[in-house]
């Protein structure tokens, strides 16, 4: 594999980072201060503000991220992390904050594949990928409403059956640009 010079760059930085004691600063315990767990985007602009927007310091709140901020299974990772918040780190409050201009909005699984296509991945794989049970149509889709997938996930975890009923669970959509929460009406 070629060198990677951002990789150089991050591991040299982190050298300097940690020579100068630059972890300092954010030293804290495992278990969050504030008992909320938030689900949320990958995107970006949500890195420092969406933890800045609800006023959240390094150690309050457990930030669980993926594309689109949504579940996609109810037994996957984003569950596992969520069940392993309450049970083991004393989280009581769930927050699912999805985000204005999206980029799973709208996505399409057949660009997707063809993009994967162009960066060498062979169609045999995808072919394996579908034999193997894979519905790679509806895994790699996007949602059509931002405030209709924010309200699936967190009634999916309104009604899932390992998280307990004194867990509080919202639903909010974040302007990616202001940080302004609208709160999502969960029946």
């Amino acid at each position: 594999m070629a060198e990677n010079n951002i990789i150089n760059d991050i591991i040299k930085y982190n050298k300097v980072f940690v020579s100068k004691q630059g972890y300092k600063d954010y030293v804290t315990s495992k278990y969050p201060d504030k008992k909320i767990a938030v689900i949320s985007c990958m995107d970006t602009r949500l890195t420092e503000l969406l933890p800045a927007a609800l006023g959240a310091k390094n150690g309050d709140i457990k930030i669980i991220k993926n594309a689109g901020g949504v579940i996609s299974n109810p037994f996957g990772s984003v569950v596992r992390s969520i069940l392993i918040a309450i049970f083991e780190l004393g989280v009581d409050t769930i927050l699912v904050i999805g985000h204005t201009d999206c980029g799973v909005q709208h996505m399409d699984p057949n660009e997707m594949m063809d993009h994967m296509r162009k960066r060498g991945v062979s169609q045999e794989a995808i072919d394996m990928m579908h034999y193997c049970g894979v519905d790679f149509e509806n895994w790699l889709s996007g949602f059509d409403d931002v405030e209709t997938s924010v309200r699936e996930t967190a009634e999916l975890l309104i009604h899932h059956p390992l998280i307990p009923d004194d867990v509080h669970i919202g639903g909010f959509v974040m302007d990616s640009v202001t940080g302004e929460l609208a709160e999502i009406v969960i029946d």
